[in-house]
């Protein structure tokens, strides 16, 4: 795949524009002290990002795990003054009932900002346009562009969060609602299993975060003014109830599953009483005509008159008797 580098965008005191040159634009904000270059790229490759990386000075630690991708989502610090940023921003398909996870690293840096994005859309676009109309601690610095990023994906984060909840109780009434006269209703371990596992993906996402943006919200990362501290806890409060929403849904699907496979086993046992005692019902008439099949001369009711009929009277007699008795032990 080509690299793309997608844009470069910068926040001065003339505003936000997009420039060609960006080396030249990040001198004069660092010259100026204040504002901030956003580079953009979308799936690079590794000589690409090298490239901007000794540009940067970036830590060849933090690239690597840029050009690797895959990465548990984390904010590590590097050289005091740049963060290696990773993301994992959910989507909820709709069609698929899935969770679609994509991949975002950040550098960021005094004066800089780096996106580079893997695995289609992520909310950037939105983010940069809305930094014009942030407050202003947010505006014009690249922990504010931090911020916003991160505001962006939780707020995707608590929207998957719902759709998986709607999930969650439909699939907790189809369990708990009788269907067609069986306990476990019309849901297999399969379709409960799969619920689960969009779970722990959307669960993968955030749980990492949490630690994170809680250092991010105490000030205890370069960067991170007092001013900006109360903008990053209304983020992690966000991202800390989700985080409980999605672990709450895990209990609940895991209590689901036992619940579901306890009710096929009682139905299973009721099926094995039913088989039981209807082969209980079967055995009679025949143990009575397996006795009168025998071939013995010497058996007193094989020359009864009315032998025939009595026999299938008892037959019919004791049959009876064991159905009532079934039925009343609820095996039928």
């Amino acid at each position: 795949m080509v690299a793309v580098i997608v844009g470069t965008w910068v926040w001065d005191a003339e505003g936000h524009h997009q420039v060609d040159d960006w080396p030249q634009a990040l001198s004069s904000c660092r010259d100026g002290g204040e504002g901030f270059v956003w580079i953009g790229m979308d799936e690079p490759d590794p000589a690409e990002l090298q490239r901007l990386a000794h540009q940067l000075h970036l830590h060849p630690l933090a690239v690597e795990d840029a050009v690797h991708g895959g990465q548990r989502p984390k904010v590590d610090r590097y050289d005091d003054d740049t963060l290696l940023v990773v993301l994992r921003p959910l989507e909820y398909d709709d069609a698929t009932s899935s969770v679609e996870t994509r991949e975002l690293t950040m550098f960021v840096g005094p004066h800089y900002v780096v996106s580079v994005r893997r695995g289609g859309h992520t909310p950037l676009k939105g983010v940069r346009y809305g930094l014009d109309g942030a407050p202003g601690p947010l505006r014009a610095s690249a922990m504010g562009a931090l911020h916003g990023v991160l505001d962006a994906v939780v707020d995707h984060f608590v929207v998957v969060a719902d759709e998986l909840g709607d999930d969650l109780d439909e699939l907790e009434r189809r369990v708990f609602t009788a269907s067609g006269g069986r306990a476990p209703g019309d849901v297999d371990a399969a379709e409960i299993y799969r619920l689960k596992r969009e779970v722990s993906e959307a669960r993968r996402a955030v749980a990492p975060l949490v630690e994170p943006v809680a250092s991010l919200a105490r000030g205890e990362v370069t960067g991170v003014t007092k001013r900006l501290r109360p903008f990053f806890a209304d983020v992690l409060d966000h991202l800390t109830r989700t985080e409980e929403r999605v672990a709450g849904y895990e209990r609940s699907l895991t209590d689901i599953l036992n619940v579901h496979l306890a009710q096929v086993s009682v139905q299973q046992n009721a099926d094995s009483r039913k088989i039981s005692a209807w082969a209980a019902m079967a055995l009679v008439p025949t143990l009575i005509a397996g006795i009168y099949g025998m071939n013995f001369d010497v058996i007193p009711e094989l020359r009864w008159h009315y032998g025939y009929p009595y026999a299938l009277g008892l037959m019919a007699l004791v049959c009876l008797v064991l159905w009532r008795a079934f039925k009343r032990s609820g095996w039928l």
